[in-house]
């Protein structure tokens, strides 16, 4: 993944695959999804990015794992012995 901002346009894009889009779908007023012929998103184009989102979080990234569940352990099974008197 690539982020870029060019501050002359006010345009932020974030590349996602390296592969040339063929076309784009406007999500909402200035947000394009980039895509191929074969429906791969390959960036996000946000216009007038100064007003939408915050430049300083635009380079800033986290990335989380799932969380993973502990193996349970299987109880043991006690048997029962039977005692005669």
């Amino acid at each position: 993944m690539k982020v870029s901002y060019d501050q002359e346009v006010d345009v932020a894009y974030i590349q996602l695959s390296s592969h040339k889009p063929d076309g784009g779908v406007e999500l909402a007023d200035g947000v394009v999804l980039h895509t191929t012929a074969t429906d791969e998103i390959v960036g996000i184009e946000i216009l007038n990015a100064k007003s939408r989102i915050s430049l300083n979080s635009l380079y800033h990234y986290e990335l989380k794992r799932p969380k993973t569940s502990a193996p349970r352990s299987i109880p043991k099974r006690h048997t029962a012995v039977a005692v005669g008197k």
